[in-house]
């Protein structure tokens, strides 16, 4: 595997670490790798993720794709994390993007989450009660304020098992 030349030393090789631990360790069904650029090098900066949903929850039998961007700042920063296609979840934003503390470099985020801490995190956010003080998304949001039957039985709807990549 070649360096890209555009990442930094420190987070080349923390991710190059955090790939290796990954091979070695992570939780059954959850998939995290680097993708593949157009020329066929490795993007040690965008990593393609599988988080299966988490039994006991509406997302149950459900595998969820997950894209995580990590920046030249990391692991001083936090990567951003999105799910593609959008989830209709309070904590998602429209974008996709995953609204939880532990991402939040102003609020819970530490250098030495993993990132196998975080698809963890992602997983046990699904399974939790989501936050409606502070929503991401307003639709479902509001449906699981107003109706969380009919919010549940949209989820059982989702088209659950995404295409990979």
């Amino acid at each position: 595997m070649q360096q890209n030349k555009e990442v930094n030393e420190l987070v080349f090789t923390r991710l190059k670490q955090e790939r290796k631990q990954w091979r070695q360790d992570h939780p059954h069904l959850f998939v995290a790798k680097p993708t593949t650029k157009e020329d066929g090098s490795i993007n040690m900066l965008k990593w393609y993720c599988e988080i299966p949903g988490p039994e006991g929850s509406p997302w149950e039998n459900g595998v969820y794709v997950l894209y995580i961007d990590f920046s030249q700042s990391y692991p001083i920063k936090p990567p951003k994390c999105q799910f593609k296609p959008v989830l209709p979840h309070p904590n998602v934003y429209p974008s996709g993007t995953v609204c939880l503390s532990i991402l939040n470099d102003e609020e819970d985020w530490k250098s030495a989450i993993t990132i196998k801490q975080i698809l963890i995190g992602i997983q046990k956010l699904l399974k939790d009660e989501p936050n409606i003080d502070s929503p991401a998304q307003y639709e479902p949001c509001n449906l699981y304020r107003t109706d969380r039957e009919k919010y549940y039985q949209k989820l059982e709807n989702l088209q659950k098992v995404v295409k990979k990549e």
